[in-house]
Parts: C-alpha cells; structure tokens; sequence
C-alpha cells in the first residue's frame, strides 16, 4: 500500500511540474496522465456510479489450483538525455538540472507502472466470486439512489491538495550529488528485476515474489541475489506449492460455505419467509431423456449419440470408487476381487438440498448420510443386477437408472460399465469376455459420449486392457480422459518415479487423451467414509514427490478438480451436440408419421399400453356379459352336460347289472345300494367339474366369439392368455361338493312320480339314453365284423380276414340268443367251447376271448332293443305304477329309475346353476381383474401378447415425439440458462 501512495504522490509531482513548466493552470488531458493518475481520476469523476458487477461468461479452468497467470514486466529502460559540451558552467548546470528531471519523472512513471502491475496481480490473486453474487441482498446494488455519492467525491481533496503533499524541489536540487549515486544503484535494481521477472514467467511463481524482489531495502533480497540458480528454482517452486495450497484452502471453505447456503436456500421454509417455485434442473431434464431413450431400446441400439460421461477399466481398476468420490457417497456394491458391476447403471448427479438417491421406477428416497440407507441400496442395487443378468449369463446390457442429489454435488450423467475382464474364471458364462467387449463398444462408439478410462496405477501399465480398447473407439483422443488410481501405492511401488509421469503424459500407452488426471481412492479399506478418503488424498498429494518435482501439475490431481474437468467436458459436449441430434429426432419423426399414414389411415396411433387398455375393457365387458347369462340357458347346458359325463356310469354300473336281477325286489335293492355308493364317492365331484367346464365354455365363447367388423384380431393372443391364467387362477367353492351330495341324495331317494306327464317324461329320457347306447353298439359290431352286403356293393369295400372271423362268430351267437332269449349277461364255460366248435367245423379257428368279447356287444344290443320294446309297453303302465303293479303282469322299474336319474339332473342343474351365478361368476371376474392388472405391470408380457408391425410403429412414433418434445424443452431451458 505504501508502494501505491508513493506513486500516487509521484504523479501529482509531475502534474504539478507540469502546470509550473508551462506556466498555466489548465488540467492536462486524461491520455497523458499516469496509469495511477488516471486511476484516481476516474475515482472522483462526477458521472461515476456504483454499478452492478457482471457475471462471468468466460471459460473457467477446472482446477482450484491452477497456476495464476504472471504478466511479463515491462519496464521502460530510461534512456540519458544527451547534451552537447559547453564551455561555460551556467550551461552545464542547466544541463545537470534537466536531467535531474527526467532522473525524477523517469523514477515516478517506473514507479507508478510498477505498482499497476502489482495491484493486477492481487487482483487477479483473489477468487472469482461472481458467483455468489445472489447471496447479497439486492439493497447493496442500489445502494447509490439512498447514498449521494457526490457529495462524498466534492468532500475528499482535490489534486491541487495532494500536490503539497510532494517534497521540496529546492532540497532535492541541493542534494544533487546524492541523487547520482541513487541513480546508479537503480539502474542495477531494473537490471535484476527483469532478470528474475524473466526467471518467474519460465516456472509459473506468482507475481508476488518477483515483485517483493524488486525491494532494495530489505535484508532478505539481498540474501536472495547470493544464492545460486538451483536454489532459486527450488525455492520459487516451494513458495509456489505454498501459494496454491493456500489458495486451494481458501477455496475449499468458500465452497464449503457456498454448499450450505445453497443447501439452506433450496429448503423449504416453513415460516413462508422465502417461497421460490423451483423449476427443474437441467440435468434432470437430460436424464429424463436418456432414459426414455433407454426405455425405447434398452440394448442401446439406436445410436441417440446424446452425451454421456462412459466410465471404462479393467476389473478392479477403482471404476466404482472413482464414481463414489464423484458422487460423494458409497452406493455401489462392493467385493474383494469378484465382478460386481454386472449390469450398466445409469448415475444421473445434480444438486439439491439434501444428500438422497433414488430409482427412476420409485418413490423411495435413500439418505445417503445414514449407514443403514447405504446399506439398503447397496443391496438393491446387487438385486436389481441380478434380476438383470438372464439365465445362464454373467452380465447383462440392461441400464439401471439412478438418480443422486446433494449440495455441491456436480451436474453430470455417468454410465459405469462392467469392468473389462481378460480371463473368464470360473463361474461365469463361456462368452462373458466378448459380451462385456460389445457393451462397451456400444457405448463408447457414441461420437458425442466422453470416455473416462480409469487405469490402475499399482499394476503393470503392460497389463492394461482397456487402453487398446479405448484407442481403437477413439484414436486420437478428443472426448477422452485418462484417470490413474492408486497412485500412492504407485508411488510407494514403483522404483522409477518418472514411469508414472510418462503414464500421466501419455506417453507410455499408444492411446491418446484430452487430459490426464492422478486421484486417490483410499486406503483399501472397504469401510472409509468419503471424508476420510478425500483427507487422505489431499494429504498424499501435499508430501507427494510427484507434486513437488513437478512430476504432476495441481490442478491433475485429486478427484474433486476430476469431477470438475469432467463436468465442464459434459456440458461442453451437451452444448455442441443436443441441437444436432434433436434435429435428427425430428426427421425420425417424420418419417414414421409418414409410414403411419400410408399404412394404417384410419386407425388412431395407439401405443402398447394404450391398445392393452381398450383390450382390458373389452375383456371386463365380456365378463360382465357372461353374468346376463338367463337362467334357464344355464340349467339346460348343466343338464346336458352332467347326463353325458355319467351317463356310462348309469347305463353300465347301474342300469345293466340291475336289470339282470329275476325279480323287482332284487332290482330296486340293487339299484339303492348302487345309487348311494355313487352319490358318496363320485357324483357331488362329477357334478363340480361339469360346472367348472360349463363356466369355462361360455367365458371362452365369450372372450373368443367375433364382434363383427368392429372385432381387433391384434387382442386374440392376449385374451386367450387372459382366459388361460384366469382358469388356472380359479378354484370352485370347496363347500360346494357338501351341500351338493346332500341334495343330490335326497333327490335320489324319491320315488314317487306325480303324474302323467312325468311317467312320460322319464320315459321320453330313458329311450333317448337306450337308443343312444344301441346306436353306439351298433357302430361297434358294424366296425368289429366289416360293412355289411350293401355297403360292399354299393362302396366296394371288402372285409378283412379278422372282421370275417368276427362275423362268423356274430352270426353263431344270435342263433344262441334265439333258441333262449332270457338268455343272462355271461356265457357258460360249456357254450364257449360249443361255439368254438361250431366254428372250427366250419373251417374258423376261434379264440375264447374273441368270442366273449363279441358275445358282449351282441348281447348288449340284445338287451337295449328288448328294454326299448319294455318303453313301449310301459307308456299305459302309469296307472299300474299308481296301483303298485297289483294284479298286473307289467314291471315298470326301470322308468322309475330313470326318473329318479333325470329329476337327480334337475336338481343338481338348479343348484350349480344357483352357485355359477351367485358365486363363481363374481371370483371369476375378480380373477379376470387380477389377472389384467399383473398383465400391466409386467411389460414383458404386453410386449409378447401385443405384437404386430401396427404395434411397433405406434410403439415407435410415441417414443420419438416424447423424446423430440423432451430434448426441445431440455433446449429451451438450456438457451435461458445461457
């Protein structure tokens, strides 16, 4: 300070030489004063108003510790005024004055320029903190309009005033010997200065030791110009790791500061102080893009080349930890030499109040301040890769998508990649190795994604396997950066310091790169806090021979000036590349609008989840259609349906084997106890499943029956899936089979038909079911002895050799029926070997069981064409039936039991009936309901069900306008930040 009034004094001198010179009073003008002068000029210009300072829209450099630029001093050389001899002393003295006054004026402007370029020099030393300008209250700007400036500028002394303040000429005139020798002794001085300014500017020191240098007065310049040059540089390049560490200290706490005002400023005030309507961030935005892009192909097929940060090495390289720094919390899974990465995961990093992270596909928030939250995202992360990782296979190309807020954090999307791997151990997929190559290729080729390749610095550089794969993606290294972790066991290992310098320098891999940093990752131990590691890497890096050698530059170092260089790279890269792409997007749309209308004109533009909608309303309609079902419709189909599962049941079991018997008592005795055993063990359950197929049939016809023109082919595979999962859902009634065998054994146990209409009606019933039975019979003899004589006539067909043998042996057991038509079920033991006999006379070899089982099927239609002729004879047998058969020949047993059979049937129909509509219908459209909702949430299965080239575009044509109309407002917002 002592230095500016000095100058300051010393311009007022020559302004005031100035007016005395020329002899008037006049104000020289502004151009002509000193730069000082001219300073103080402008401080008390009546127009000068305090204004606002401007932001900074210049490029910034990523490191707080970047070297402060040094400007070359150029210090006019004072060149002597040249007088020619004279012979008289009044002359020379004259002489001698004038060029005491270009000594002096020379002294001033030196002096003056001098202090410029040191008060630059703090200037530029100090941090920028136009960005904390929104801290100030706005009061502060305007500041002018409640203070009146110009009455404090008319109070302060003008520069007449300050000119008294300069010494006495006269003196100085006097002291003439004494000011030569000054001379002299400056002269040297100006000869040093620039020799060490010189020597400053070639190793990058602050301005602030070349200017104390320039100090002829103190004691310790004077021990600095009797060191040698060596020491010199070793003590400059100290002085200069001082210098940046300090000022990296500063700007450590000033961010600190920054981190938790902003933090108090994006919380939520309760009181209502301070209500700002936060708008979203812009890397929100562009995350909400890359992942609609992820969801429109999450194999990334589609080459968006949107920027990315991709973060590529070898296994166990440090990739994860590197992010955790950056992030600035542990949130990824961790293990001891084991592939952890299985999966990309998607790390979308922006700023807010509070340190959280979260799913794009949940509302769950984890605080990443408390362990516990740690813990349980580690762990769902692990899951979610595993669920990833398909059958079979290692890793899976599948993105995870997480979202990672806090104070301080930097604006950026990074990919983590698996790691790179050159072996494939055992446990892992035969084709791991190459599928992890393509993933990263994938990546990587992306023209606009930034490659961090994170190397290991404690390991042979020879063993690198990323660095080839990395150059080949981009070879000449304009969207890479090279990161080196674990460079204090680098260090500590590695014999030749200058290996890691070349590493650094790019010298040692055939890859090239836009920058090259050295970071810290901790000690090994799994369980350091992000504190402790950052702690540790500063104070690596402040004792680290690599720093102080000048091995590494400061601002190459630690990952906080990493994350700042990656940071400023991504949004570079956004800047230059969203508008291009985002044009790209809208010619996609285009043409797909275009296939659209060609194709499909008059069909609306529905995506997958909103055709599965009008699906699901079509399905529910249609369930709530089979509840409109008349009940009479479903008794009919009950009836029908339960007589033909039981009705071989009836006729073979039941029906036959009483009907054997010689006596009426022995018939209805038989009939009871076969009637009860059935009802027990099997009907009730017979009776379920008819019920659960009759249900089943009409909801099949219901979701399957076409609607006419209206009727959507593209639902057909997802209704019948539908269907299919809702039938395997559905259970009937357990209770149901109980109540049922009471009812249906009470019905049973009836005998008494009430009129005459119902004799009529059992009879009509028992025909229809022996006539059936004969038909069938019928068909069976027809195919066991051959088609008959008019149809080898007609047809020419033949008989084969076994159907004749069946044939001959027909014909000899009628004659048996017709010598003895009360003939029973069996033949004896005796009649079979006549038969075979018969037969063999003929010239037919026969063998016994080809005979009973012919005697089977022809006794059968003897038996129902002789019950058939006891239906005739039993339709005037009802007043008999009223009388008990007394003093009547006729036995009508057998239509009794066959009422008793159909009113069973009725019964049984009215009360599944009873249980369809009131129950089953109900948990069946319930079911239907659920099964359609798990439908929507699993999008694997709408994309199998729904599929179809109509299905794809509308799929398609919907993701590019959602992506367009993101990346246009992402664009916007980015235009307004600007």
């Amino acid at each position: 300070m002592w230095r500016l009034r000095r100058a300051a004094v010393a311009c007022e001198v020559c302004q005031s030489l100035v007016k005395h010179s020329s002899g008037t009073k006049g104000s020289l003008p502004l151009q002509k004063l000193h730069l000082v002068s001219r300073s103080i000029y402008y401080s008390h210009h009546p127009i000068l108003k305090l204004q606002r300072p401007h932001f900074r829209t210049s490029f910034q450099q990523f490191s707080s510790l970047t070297n402060l630029p040094l400007r070359k001093l150029k210090l006019s050389p004072i060149k002597y005024g040249y007088q020619p001899r004279r012979n008289f002393w009044p002359a020379r003295l004259a002489a001698r004055l004038l060029k005491l006054r270009y000594l002096i004026l020379g002294s001033a402007v030196g002096g003056g320029y001098t202090a410029k370029k040191t008060f630059d020099q703090w200037k530029d030393m100090i941090p920028d903190l136009s960005d904390y300008k929104w801290i100030v209250p706005d009061i502060v700007w305007e500041i002018d309009e409640y203070i009146d400036l110009e009455k404090i500028r008319k109070a302060l002394p003008d520069s007449e005033d300050l000119a008294k303040l300069a010494p006495d000429f006269d003196k100085i005139v006097e002291s003439l010997s004494l000011l030569k020798d000054f001379f002299t002794t400056g002269h040297k001085l100006v000869s040093e200065v620039i020799e060490a300014s010189d020597l400053l500017l070639l190793l990058g020191s602050p301005g602030e030791t070349a200017f104390r240098a320039t100090d002829p007065g103190s004691e310790s310049d004077k021990r600095y110009r009797k060191v040698s040059d060596k020491e010199k540089i070793d003590q400059l390049q100290e002085e200069l790791l001082h210098t940046q560490l300090k000022y990296q200290r500063i700007l450590e706490r000033l961010e600190k500061e920054n981190k938790e005002l902003r933090k108090l400023v994006l919380q939520k005030d309760d009181k209502g102080i301070h209500h700002r309507k936060l708008k979203k961030s812009l890397i929100d935005m562009y995350s909400e893009v890359l992942d609609v892009l992820s969801d429109y192909d999450a194999s990334y097929n589609t080459q968006d080349h949107l920027p990315r940060v991709v973060v590529v090495g070898d296994q166990s390289a440090g990739k994860t930890s590197v992010l955790e720094m950056i992030a600035q919390a542990r949130i990824f899974p961790r293990g001891s030499g084991e592939m952890m990465t299985r999966s990309p995961v998607k790390v979308t990093l922006s700023e807010g109040p509070h340190h959280v992270a979260l799913f794009k596909d949940s509302s769950r928030e984890f605080d990443l301040t408390k362990e516990e939250d740690l813990a349980a995202l580690r762990h769902e992360i692990e899951l979610r890769m595993r669920k990833n990782v398909k059958e079979g296979c290692t890793v899976s190309p599948e993105t995870i998508s997480l979202n990672v807020k806090g104070p301080g954090l930097q604006r950026m999307v990074l990919v983590d990649l698996p790691g790179v791997i050159n072996t494939v151990t055992s446990g892992m997929a035969p084709d791991t190795k190459e599928i992890i190559f393509s993933i990263s290729k994938a990546y990587m080729q992306n023209p606009n994604a930034i490659i961090l390749c994170i190397q290991d610095g404690s390991v042979d550089a020879e063993r690198s396997i990323v660095t080839d794969l990395v150059s080949q993606m981009d070879p000449h290294g304009r969207r890479t950066i090279f990161v080196l972790t674990k460079v204090d066991l680098a260090e500590k290992n590695v014999a030749s310091p200058s290996r890691i310098q070349q590493i650094i320098e790019g010298k040692l891999f055939p890859m090239k790169a836009l920058g090259y940093f050295a970071v810290v990752t901790g000690k090994g131990n799994s369980s350091e806090s992000i504190d402790a590691i950052r702690d540790y890497e500063e104070e690596f890096f402040q004792n680290s021979k690599l720093l102080k050698t000048s091995m590494l530059k400061a601002h190459q170092v630690t990952t906080r000036n990493l994350s700042l260089a990656v940071s400023d790279c991504f949004w570079k890269m956004v800047r230059e590349s969203v508008e291009q792409q985002a044009d790209s997007f809208k010619a996609t749309r285009f043409n797909l609008e275009t296939e659209w209308k060609n194709n499909y004109p008059r069909l609306r533009e529905l995506d997958r989840n909103e055709l599965f909608e009008k699906a699901k309303n079509e399905i529910l309609d249609e369930v709530i259609s089979l509840s409109q079902v008349t009940p009479k419709h479903w008794e009919e189909i009950l009836q029908q349906s339960l007589w033909e599962r039981v009705s071989t049941h009836v006729i073979e079991n039941i029906y036959l084997p009483a009907a054997q018997t010689m006596n009426s008592g022995t018939f209805n005795t038989t009939v009871d106890i076969k009637l009860k055993q059935w009802t027990d063990k099997q009907l009730p359950n017979k009776a379920v499943e008819v019920a659960w197929e009759t249900l089943q049939e009409e909801f099949s016809r219901f979701m399957t029956e076409p609607k006419g023109k209206e009727h959507d082919d593209i639902f057909d595979k997802l209704k019948e899936a539908v269907k299919e999962e809702t039938i395997k859902r559905h259970k009937w009634n357990d209770f149901a089979e109980d109540s049922l065998r009471v009812i249906q054994h009470n019905a049973l146990e009836d005998r008494s038909i009430s009129d005459k209409q119902q004799w009529d009606a059992a009879i009509y019933f028992m025909e229809e079911a022996l006539q059936a039975r004969l038909k069938d019979t019928e068909n069976a003899i027809e195919n066991m002895v051959g088609p008959d004589w008019k149809k080898r006539w007609l047809y020419w067909k033949n008989r084969t050799q076994e159907q004749c043998v069946h044939n001959e042996t027909k014909n000899e057991l009628e004659k048996m029926l017709k010598c003895n038509e009360e003939h029973p079920a069996y033949l004896a033991s005796d009649e079979i070997t006549t038969v075979r006999k018969n037969l063999e006379s003929r010239g037919v070899e026969v063998d016994p069981s080809l005979i009973k089982d012919t005697w089977h099927q022809v006794y059968r239609r003897h038996f129902l064409k002789t019950a058939l002729n006891h239906c005739n004879l039993c339709r005037r047998g009802f007043y008999y039936y009223q009388r008990h058969f007394v003093d009547s020949e006729l036995e009508c047993n057998d239509v009794v039991l066959f009422w008793r059979i159909q009113r069973m049937l009725a019964i049984t129909a009215n009360t599944l009936r009873q249980q369809l509509t009131n129950t089953e219908v109900r948990r069946l459209e319930k079911n239907v309901k659920e099964v359609l909702e798990d439908f929507a949430e699993d999008s694997e299965k709408k994309v199998k069900l729904l599929t179809g080239k109509r299905v794809q575009l509308a799929e398609d044509l919907k993701k590019v306008r959602e992506i367009q109309e993101k990346l246009d407002a992402f664009i916007e917002a980015l235009h307004q930040e600007k």
